[in-house]
């Protein structure tokens, strides 16, 4: 629903009685005002406020002229006819039409005149009879917020979504005109964050000079603007919160450059080449300590990184666990590690995958991890190869004693070794593995216990997949010892991980 177009970078221009109830001065603010538009790529809306005054007003109080509102609205009182002019003006100079109703009657004619959108005022946000004819009407809607509590909010909102309706909820301070200090724009941010699906949006009341809310509004994500609007003349004055075309210009010129500076959303920008070129020059590049032969592996522990760098030399940008470096050609001391002179393998997809297929496992053991996961994964013979030969081993604790979750992958193995200083019990928790103790293969199943004593030979592997918990005395990292004494010669055998536990239910990238 955020992505709505009719949502997009609009701005309203509120009519509200400034028309005096008069239309031909009505018809002179929206031509004004569309002039005052020209050159400005945005979307514009003029609204107008419907009120069915036969019905507004109680009977025993109508002509009172002591009473602040039912004077404003009997003096400025619009015939139908005349209503109907000021709605098509809008529509001839391409403006959306909206209009905000206060009673149900104020509905059937907004339908019947075929307005774009209907707006609720702040007074209005919880007056549910008002609220259940317009979401019968087929048109979106725009609700402005001030005065309304959160628990309202969530009401309103879940009212209209529920019957599918496209809404906007403005942010809207109800002083008439607003103070700089009470302008609370980080209420976009909290509506924002709370109602993701429905376009957020800025009804302003502050003075007409003001240009700097906007431009918070725009940096903050409103895609909805709305400013009071009038034109002054000898014969009618205007309010202390309405703006005039002027003042709407340098409005809609401070909104302009805000989306200028704050550019695009939802996507990275594109980088100059002058940008790219900068940075380039301040980047770290890759030489080696000492001389590197041809097949060997460039590595951190061969290295070194300093400026200045040399085109197509590989930079410490590019060095990770997961990028190997063979050299291609012998490479002399301090030299530079050159693009050309290396294989470079990238093992990001392959771990990323890798991961993907412990973690659907995982998921369907529904074994309990811990919140913070230290995760190893040992590729005895590459990672290439790690389908074929290795482990991933989710270290929980490791103190006198110490507890491991490890996970083989179907058809995986692990090959053959033993330890001098710790003693291990496997608990298998999910799936079936084969172990190999001294010689002799058995199986196990989820439940079982076997007990792995000190210097005993032992590898295992699962044709299905298995999932087993190690709980064991102290483990010591040069407590392995392997019977293909090659495996002991790779020094980069294991790539560790840091993942917190949510990794199971959103997508690893």
């Amino acid at each position: 629903m955020t992505n709505n177009k009719v949502f997009h970078n609009l701005f309203i221009l509120e009519m509200a009685n400034n028309h005096m109830g008069d239309v031909e001065h009505g018809l002179r603010i929206i031509r004004e005002f569309h002039e005052a538009g020209k050159g400005f790529d945005f979307k514009f809306a003029f609204k107008l406020q419907y009120r069915d005054l036969d019905t507004f007003i109680h009977p025993d109080f109508k002509g009172r002229k002591d009473i602040k509102y039912v004077k404003r609205f009997e003096e400025t009182r619009l015939a139908e006819t005349d209503q109907k002019r000021l709605k098509d003006e809008m529509v001839k100079l391409g403006f959306m039409s909206i209009c905000t109703p206060f009673d149900e009657n104020s509905v059937d004619l907004i339908e019947k005149h075929g307005f774009d959108v209907i707006k609720i005022a702040s007074c209005s946000f919880t007056d549910w009879p008002l609220l259940e004819r317009i979401a019968r009407t087929d048109k979106p809607i725009i609700a402005s917020t001030a005065g309304a509590s959160l628990e309202d909010i969530d009401k309103v909102v879940s009212f209209f979504e529920h019957r599918r309706k496209e809404l906007c909820v403005m942010h809207c301070v109800g002083e008439y005109p607003t103070g700089g200090d009470n302008l609370q724009l980080n209420q976009i941010d909290l509506l924002k964050g709370r109602y993701p699906e429905v376009s957020v949006g800025y009804s302003t009341h502050e003075h007409p000079d003001n240009t700097d809310a906007v431009k918070i509004a725009v940096g903050k994500g409103a895609t909805v603007f709305e400013r009071h609007v009038g034109v002054k003349t000898d014969k009618y004055d205007l309010n202390a919160y309405s703006s005039t075309p002027e003042q709407i210009r340098n409005w809609l010129s401070s909104a302009r450059e805000a989306f200028k500076m704050c550019g695009i959303s939802n996507r990275r920008s594109e980088f100059s080449p002058k940008e790219l070129s900068d940075l380039k020059g301040l980047r770290r590049g890759v030489f080696v300590r000492q001389e590197v032969k041809m097949g060997e592996e460039v590595s951190s522990s061969n290295v070194f990184f300093a400026i200045p760098t040399a085109e197509g030399q590989i930079l410490a940008n590019d060095m990770s666990k997961y990028t190997k470096l063979i050299a291609g050609r012998d490479i002399a001391a301090r030299g530079a590690v050159m693009s050309e002179d290396v294989d470079v393998k990238n093992l990001r997809e392959k771990v990323l995958e890798i991961i993907k297929r412990m973690s659907k496992m995982l998921a369907e053991s529904r074994i309990v991890l811990p919140q913070r996961l230290e995760l190893e994964l040992s590729h005895h013979y590459g990672i290439e190869n790690f389908d074929q030969w290795g482990a991933a081993i989710i270290n929980c604790i490791n103190r006198e004693y110490c507890k491991k979750l490890i996970i083989l992958l179907p058809n995986q193995k692990h090959p053959s070794h033993h330890h001098k200083k710790k003693e291990e019990t496997f608990h298998v928790l999910y799936g079936e593995m084969s172990l190999n103790l001294n010689g002799e293969e058995r199986k196990y199943k989820s439940g079982d216990l076997v007990v792995v004593e000190r210097g005993m030979n032992h590898s295992f592997s699962s044709d299905t997949g298995a999932i087993f918990e190690e709980i064991s005395t102290t483990h010591y990292k040069d407590d392995s010892y392997y019977e293909d004494a090659e495996i002991l010669k790779n020094k980069s055998r294991k790539t560790e991980m840091t993942f917190w536990s949510d990794w199971l239910y959103r997508p690893i990238t």
